[in-house]
């Protein structure tokens, strides 16, 4: 069977850049494929899926696939974020930062890796 890298979007890269600059830890998702989001993104005790869409492109284009609507749509975790521009990776962040300062419960599973 042959594995082709899959395509991401143009700010692909970019985003995680700017994820990770702000204390973020990353991990690159979208050679997953099958409506998995691009990027699973953790800060301040928090996990989050994320999609990135160019956002210079034309509505149009930055729809999600039917594959990525069913995964979001199925997904009993915390909902599938969508990232366009890195305002919205920074707003993640700062998002993710006021949770945990406000003390929303995180939940820790007995015996956790720490």
């Amino acid at each position: 069977m042959i594995h082709r890298r899959r395509k991401t979007d143009a700010n692909h890269a970019q985003i995680m850049g700017v994820l990770r600059a702000m204390g973020a830890s990353v991990e690159d998702l979208s050679a997953v494929g099958k409506g998995c989001p691009d990027l699973l993104v953790g800060a301040y005790g928090r996990d989050v899926l994320c999609e990135v869409k160019d956002g210079d492109k034309v509505p149009s284009a930055r729809k999600l696939r039917p594959s990525q609507t069913e995964f979001a749509a199925t997904w009993r975790g915390r909902p599938v974020v969508v990232l366009q521009c890195n305002a919205d990776a920074i707003e993640l962040i700062r998002t993710l930062r006021m949770e945990a300062a406000a003390g929303l419960a995180v939940v820790r599973i007995e015996g956790e890796v720490s």
